[in-house]
């Protein structure tokens, strides 16, 4: 995978403060090691004089590296801000007409119809985690009377429709096919499984209340 230019630069950017904070601790650490040891009274051994001066290099690179994190620690902060801001969208273009306006709105319709119908098969036919087509927006058509459509196979349609049923808003499915069989409501997956077996079968599509009286024959 090829990185952008904005994740080069973020890169590029936090490898060169990470490089600063580091070469300052360095930086203070030397710097704390040669006083330190000049510092140290020459009456004493060697090795004295090494431990101590090392323990001055570990305060000064300390105190030297926090005095430079009041400039870099605001650098990271700004680098990761920018890093995972999401780039401003354009604003849309103001419509110039009411015929400009009502284009805009008939579409806004039909995407939103498009995006109910998806929604409401998440909740009403495939409550499953990964979801399936049915549950994705993109593969339904919407229309701009609030209605939608998915594509099933050539003649066979998955109709979505939201009405007023008095206690709120009612949304149902509907098998279409291209044929004069009248619409089947879908309530489950596994009836629209059923039904679109039976039609590659050749079967004719069982209507609501058919078991029933099948059962009832018996």
């Amino acid at each position: 995978m090829t990185s952008t230019p904005r994740q080069t630069a973020h890169q590029i950017a936090s490898s060169m403060i990470e490089g600063a904070s580091m070469a300052t601790a360095l930086i203070g650490g030397a710097a704390g090691a040669f006083f330190g040891y000049q510092l140290v009274p020459a009456s004493w051994s060697g090795e004295t004089r090494i431990l101590a001066a090392g323990a001055v290099a570990v305060v000064g690179a300390v105190i030297v590296d926090g005095l430079a994190e009041l400039v870099l620690a605001p650098l990271r902060r700004l680098l990761i801000s920018s890093r995972y801001r999401t780039p401003d969208k354009e604003s849309p273009a103001l419509p110039g007409s009411l015929a400009d306006t009502i284009t805009a709105v008939a579409a806004a319709a039909a995407s939103d119809a498009a995006d109910q119908a998806a929604m409401a098969a998440r909740i009403k036919l495939d409550r499953s985690a990964d979801g399936s087509f049915l549950t994705a927006a993109e593969q339904w058509t919407g229309y701009e009377n609030g209605e939608a459509s998915l594509f099933l196979a050539p003649g066979v349609q998955l109709h979505f429709a939201s009405f007023d049923d008095g206690y709120g808003r009612e949304r149902k499915f509907t098998l279409l096919t291209s044929e004069q069989d009248a619409p089947v409501a879908i309530t489950t997956l596994a009836q629209l499984h059923q039904h679109l077996t039976a039609r590659e079968a050749g079967l004719p599509v069982a209507q609501p209340g058919d078991d029933n009286k099948a059962l009832s024959n018996a």
